[in-house]
């Protein structure tokens, strides 16, 4: 049975723990005694509480039902520092990015490092990724009608994130049908720092990372992940956690999207001392990677009893599923995933003259089993409950057997193709490029506007200099 739930938002999933031991509290003066997380880095209380008694938090609010139309800002700022990330992204950023969100989003907003896997890319609404130029990102749009995400024309500046989610709020009662429409809308509208996108977002597979225990971290200083398997975390555990932390001197706690959370920046004088809290507290870490890396519904009883079934019969049998993750919903509407692998419900009417139907299910994987492809394969449906663990180890030994030979089979479909072209004009002095299909943003220049077009008053965005610096170069698309 499905469980009425109220949701905290958390922005970007980071929080001090003086602020999340007064979101305990207060949970605590309601009469809870434990309280989950959410898969978009939120906090859940098993019932209503009053929104006045958090009003206090700053920054967060409670969000009772959908029609509230207030949605959580994802980030990825809970794998800085312990997973591979782009150079210029340091937890500072994302902090100060955070920052000048001043009111909750209507929209889902996630901001990510696309190095990374611990939080996925492409949930949101809006979909910030970090590009190799320094303070600059993709933008991914998937509006609440849009049946496909489509990437925005141009680069957006860190310090104009929150003005551009605010402004594409603001321009929804227009109904955009396109990513163009909302460039244009945009440019009318607001002033922005936006660079030219000179190429697409390329995202590179990576497997699932392990992210639970006390790890060490290249600076000396040690993380730990903490995850409990039926996603109530204890009051009492949770409130003398923050004061270890404030003793430590930690300033923050981040929420994942798996219902787990880290603890970064512990230092070496203190490993002990945690260690002796988990040990006190019956805390067990280093679960096995078999039930780690599950996205269960929070409240949805059945679902979190299929799991503990289906971890089992992979641990009968031995099965390893490092790099894989698994989703488990029963919805009937549109959704996106953002796991490898998909376990769909079937349900039918109890009952029927008598006759009860059992549910079925069906099973889906993501294209090279990487979710950041939006694009999912039907491998069974409407298939007993007995037939799950067979079918998922045989998904699982097919990962394993295609994992690290995706490109190489599409080589020799490449190379039987025409070479071809795309010409683009660089500046000579600071090697910025133009290209004509993608425009730029920044002089107002539309995508499509071939360099002949381009007015003589033209200069570079970068170091500004005269449109004649600028010398043809052509390209081989790959």
């Amino acid at each position: 049975m499905k469980k009425k739930l109220s949701r905290l938002t958390v922005k970007g999933g980071v929080l001090s723990p003086r602020e999340l031991k007064t979101i305990i509290e207060t949970a605590e003066e309601a009469g809870l005694d434990s309280i989950s997380f959410g898969s978009r880095q939120d906090i859940l209380f098993p019932e209503i509480v009053n929104p006045g008694m958090l009003k206090a938090l700053r920054g967060m609010e409670v969000v009772t039902s959908v029609s509230d139309k207030k949605e959580n800002i994802v980030s990825s700022y809970v794998s800085a520092d312990i997973f591979p990330g782009t150079g210029w992204l340091t937890g500072d950023r994302y902090l100060y990015i955070l920052e000048q969100f001043k009111r909750t989003p209507s929209l889902k907003v996630n901001i990510t490092d696309p190095a990374q896997r611990l939080v996925p890319l492409f949930t949101g609404h809006l979909n910030f990724i970090a590009s190799g130029i320094e303070d600059y990102w993709y933008l991914h749009i998937r509006l609440p009608d849009w049946e496909k995400k489509a990437e925005y024309p141009a680069l957006i500046n860190s310090w104009d994130i929150e003005k551009v989610a605010s402004a594409i709020e603001d321009i929804l009662p227009e109904e955009p049908e396109s990513v163009m429409t909302v460039f244009h809308l945009l440019n009318d509208s607001i002033d922005t720092n936006n660079r030219t996108l000179d190429s697409p977002l390329e995202v590179p597979f990576h497997p699932f990372p392990y992210y639970e225990g006390m790890n060490r971290l290249g600076s000396g200083k040690y993380w730990l992940g903490l995850y409990w398997r039926n996603n109530l975390y204890d009051i009492r555990f949770l409130k003398t956690m923050c004061d270890l932390c404030m003793e430590c001197k930690i300033g923050k706690v981040c929420i994942t999207p798996w219902k787990s959370f880290i603890v970064k920046g512990i230092p070496v004088e203190f490993k002990l001392d945690w260690e002796k809290f988990l040990g006190i507290n019956g805390i067990n870490v280093r679960h096995s990677m078999l039930e780690l890396n599950w996205h269960v519904p929070v409240g949805e009883d059945w679902a979190r009893e299929l799991k503990k079934y289906l971890v089992g019969e992979f641990d009968k049998n031995d099965i390893s599923t490092y790099g894989l993750t698994f989703g488990i919903t029963g919805y009937r509407k549109k959704v996106y995933y953002f796991t490898s692998v998909v376990i769909e419900r079937n349900t039918f009417p109890r009952d029927i003259g008598g006759i009860s139907i059992p549910d079925t299910y069906n099973l889906l994987y993501a294209r090279d089993f990487d979710p950041n492809t939006l694009e999912y394969v039907v491998y069974a449906q409407d298939i007993d409950r007995r037939e799950l663990p067979g079918l998922l180890m045989e998904l699982s030994r097919m990962y394993f057997k295609e994992l690290g030979h995706v490109k190489e089979e599409v080589k020799p479909k490449t190379r039987k193709k025409d070479k071809k072209t795309y010409t683009v004009y660089q500046c000579g002095d600071c090697l910025t490029v133009y290209n004509p299909e993608y425009g730029d943003t920044t002089q107002n220049i539309l995508p499509g506007t071939a360099f002949g077009d381009l007015p003589e008053g033209y200069c570079c965005p970068l170091c500004e200099a005269p449109k004649s610096n600028y010398a043809q170069r052509e390209f081989i698309k790959e």
